[in-house]
């Protein structure tokens, strides 16, 4: 009896340590996110403009980058208060097939992320997920039951779903969100839209009710020529409706990852997001050769990258993060 008294408290003693945090840390000053009128909000009632940085798929090159020692240095060093790690669902090696391994590489930097205080977005990086319902509930149930109140937590239950009906995702959607809040009732809970997060106009004229704490992904790449004012427009129609949006992923180049990287239009987006206080999270830390890349081919592993080892996105990105977190 006693040895099974000591293993409880040593289990509370564990966690405890696990998700401390300091008293300064973006989560410690924001607490819990929630929707309220519209908006994602901190435990004061305001937006908080969380930003920061997306991982590359966890497969291929950007798997390597999966360490605690990367989200360090992301925190001391390009000052993010958010960082997201993209699971991969259906390419080789990813969690269809390995369903371990990917579980615990999203583990190494979540609970780092947590030990960090600044908040994670756990990404189901799938754009077929209606095809993976039942995986995915599986996913996002040991997820809950691992990060319940945890509340530097953010689930993103699905990745850019491709040119399919609102209905499609929504019904996805409520099924994995009620899976969701039968471990954990409050952490917020991030729904995709069609065309790859870009019609949230359509998902602002029929959003999910019934459950709280509810926001909606909007992605965007900058340079783009496809990405300008029809799409800002989308977005203003949803804020305009009162959906709650969040930046989970976007880029300085064009929506392949690579192509051009025009400094004017990435203002432009920027401007916009400031003016509406919109968090985000920008695509992505890998050192493969494409524009969009935050590395130069063959950077370390494990962070403490010099200026040479980054490429230009990822000095601009630094430079601004640096700027606008401090």
């Amino acid at each position: 009896m006693k040895k099974a008294i000591w293993i409880f408290l040593f289990s509370i003693l564990s966690c405890t340590v696990l998700f401390a945090q300091d008293a300064t840390s973006p989560v410690a000053l924001n607490g819990a996110l929630q929707v309220q009128n519209g908006f994602i909000v901190n435990k004061n009632g305001f937006p908080p403009q969380l930003r920061g940085i997306s991982f590359s798929w966890s497969l291929w090159g950007g798997r390597k980058y999966y360490n605690p020692a990367v989200v360090d240095w992301l925190v001391s060093d390009f000052k993010v208060s958010i960082i997201r790690a993209a699971i991969g669902v259906e390419p080789d090696h990813g969690y269809l097939q390995e369903p371990a391994l990917q579980t615990q590489l999203l583990e190494n930097v979540a609970d780092q992320a947590i030990k960090d205080g600044i908040y994670v977005l756990i990404d189901w990086h799938d754009h077929h997920s209606n095809l993976h319902l039942e995986r995915s509930k599986e996913f996002f149930t040991e997820m809950a039951k691992r990060y319940s109140g945890v509340p530097n937590v953010i689930y993103e239950i699905w990745n850019e779903p491709t040119a399919i009906s609102w209905d499609t995702v929504k019904n996805y959607a409520i099924q994995v969100i009620t899976e969701i809040r039968k471990y954990d009732p409050d952490n917020l809970i991030v729904v995709g839209s069609p065309h790859w997060d870009q019609d949230v106009d359509v998902a602002a004229a029929n959003p999910i009710t019934g459950f709280k704490n509810i926001a909606y992904s909007f992605h965007f790449y900058a340079s783009d020529p496809n990405h300008q004012e029809k799409l800002r427009a989308k977005a203003d129609l949803a804020i305009k409706k009162g959906l709650p949006l969040i930046i989970t992923e976007w880029g300085v180049g064009e929506s392949d990852g690579n192509g051009k990287f025009d400094k004017k239009l990435v203002k432009t987006w920027f401007s916009w997001m400031e003016a509406n206080k919109l968090s985000w999270s920008n695509w992505n830390i890998t050192d493969k050769d494409e524009t969009t890349a935050l590395l130069m081919p063959g950077a370390p592993d494990n962070g403490g990258w010099t200026e040479d080892e980054l490429s230009s996105a990822g000095i601009y990105i630094r430079d601004r993060l640096r700027e606008l977190n401090r």
